[in-house]
């Protein structure tokens, strides 16, 4: 509890607001904020959003294919579900457009994934053999030194995505990764999943992949836009 005087009195309140009797939370909150040097209203926004109960709770394999301690590491940098509040879609969204959102809001994406991620590209480009691919986001993550390749999904979990992902993060180890970095790492984000589908599934490959869910806080309706007023019509009524 001794971290607790390092924090301003305005955190120690949210903090004790939020997490009442549980002792452990406050704790997690308390190491958090001075891990990652939140301000208060960073701390409120992951307050709300779950983040105890979310934190490295993926389905993984990164404790059996990656040495110690990365695979303890990495499995602590993970989240289940990823919260995407900060994104506003409509109901029928497509993938194009969860990743749009996702780039748009880029700041928030890489609050989201947590400290030491650093963002690389969209799309990025690889060239394996005579092939282009084209990876969905690719990160590196500072406090693992390791590249991370994400992919996003608008469906549930099937079992032939992790083909695809693992292709890719193979890709980068043999294109991208220096001798100093440690084994890259792939992070499938889908809409939904089955637990036991995806743990078995992961039985089946030596990579070390990950897979979560995402939740959005925010969905309208297809035709949103065309029920609200134009500026036009403000204006007018205003003139009234």
């Amino acid at each position: 509890m001794d971290d607790l005087v390092c924090l301003p009195w305005g955190h120690i309140r949210y903090i004790i607001d939020n997490c009442k009797n549980d002792l452990d939370k406050a704790l997690f909150f308390v190491g958090k904020t001075l891990e990652n040097n939140w301000s208060r209203a960073v701390l409120l926004n992951f307050l709300g959003t779950d983040l105890y109960e979310r934190q490295g709770k993926a389905i993984t394999n990164y404790p059996q294919t990656l040495p110690e301690p990365q695979g303890e590491l990495a499995q602590q940098i993970t989240k289940d579900p990823y919260s995407f509040d900060f994104l506003t879609l409509s109901e029928r969204y497509v993938e194009k457009e969860l990743k749009d959102a996702l780039v748009a809001n880029i700041e928030r994406f890489l609050l989201e994934l947590g400290q030491g991620f650093a963002y690389m590209g969209r799309e990025y480009r690889v060239k394996i053999g005579n092939t282009e691919k084209f990876m969905d986001m690719l990160f590196y993550n500072a406090k693992l030194h390791c590249y991370v390749v994400v992919e996003v999904k608008t469906e549930a979990f099937d079992a032939q995505n992790l083909g695809q992902l693992g292709l890719y993060v193979s890709a980068v180890n043999h294109l991208l990764k220096s001798p100093a970095d440690n084994p890259t790492i792939g992070l499938l984000i889908c809409r939904s999943k089955d637990n036991v589908v995806a743990k078995y599934a992961l039985e089946s490959t030596s990579l070390p992949i990950g897979i979560s869910e995402y939740e959005l806080a925010k969905v309208y309706p297809q035709d949103f836009q065309s029920t609200l007023p134009s500026i036009e019509q403000i204006e007018k009524e205003l003139s009234k």
